[in-house]
């Protein structure tokens, strides 16, 4: 899960997995959104990739890139879970 917080905490990559919410999309139709270099998208989707937050399938020539929901799911989990042990300890102080 350490991966997923560090992948998390780039903007660059936060608008990325929020582009793929609604669709799959090539690293090209990525790199369109954005105004920096190719290689540098490259570098923002593997580190998705090792995070397990985003998948890649090879299509062709082309790579199509998916969000994976299942570590978001995790994440998630987390931090409701973290939420709901801060609120015991404060309530336990009163």
């Amino acid at each position: 899960m350490n991966d997923a917080f560090k992948a998390l905490s780039d903007p660059s990559r936060r608008k990325i997995l929020h582009l793929l919410k609604t669709k799959d999309l090539t690293a090209g139709e990525i790199a369109d959104h954005f105004e920096m270099a190719k290689p540098s998208i490259s570098h923002h989707l593997n580190i998705l990739k090792q995070a397990n937050l985003v998948d890649s399938e090879k299509k062709g020539q082309q790579v199509i890139y998916s969000l994976n929901t299942s570590v978001f799911e995790e994440v998630v989990g987390w931090f409701l879970d973290f939420l709901d042990k801060n609120k015991e300890v404060k309530e336990n102080e009163k």
